[in-house]
């Protein structure tokens, strides 16, 4: 038996294995008998091992709602900030335009404002992917991978 399976467990824990019970009995995974044999063990449970006998023949009870909706704002607090990072740098260049134009004087149109074409379609469309009717959070997280992979294995150039 590993350290882990001998820890100890606590009332919340215990708890959480009970529901996990009640979710396969009403599944019918389980017999009124065995429901009640097992619950009763749940609640005499000490350790990790213990627990994890009464459930080894069950399969792994899917995640609440509420833990789900919990799960996808968590990702889409971390894909946001990942995504504003990436976006910051495309700003560079219309920060560099901007201070020339100004630098010649500001005369004519704003045509730095063409630099951000790309940035704000990049945004834009990752933002809607993680803020949409349908969050697509798998997609802008393998974007932001690609593009970071991208920009990571770029060589310098040789010199002759």
């Amino acid at each position: 038996m590993s350290d882990a399976a001998r820890m100890r467990v606590s009332d919340a824990e215990r708890e959480q294995a009970a529901d996990e019970l009640r979710e396969h009995f009403a599944a019918g995974r389980l017999s009124a008998e065995e429901f009640g044999e097992r619950l009763g063990a749940v609640y005499a449970a000490s350790t990790v091992y213990d627990l994890e006998q009464l459930r080894h023949d069950l399969p792994d009870v899917p995640p609440s709602p509420a833990a789900r909706r919990a799960e996808v704002q968590r990702r889409q607090a971390e894909l946001r900030g990942q995504l504003l990072q990436r976006a910051g740098g495309s700003f560079t260049p219309f920060a560099i335009c901007t201070l020339i134009w100004a630098a010649s004087g500001t005369s004519g149109g704003f045509w730095p404002a063409w630099t951000l074409i790309i940035p704000i379609v990049f945004l834009g469309r990752n933002i809607w992917r993680l803020y949409g009717p349908a969050p697509e959070l798998d997609r802008v997280q393998r974007e932001l991978e690609h593009h970071g992979h991208r920009h990571r294995h770029r060589r310098p150039p040789q010199l002759p």
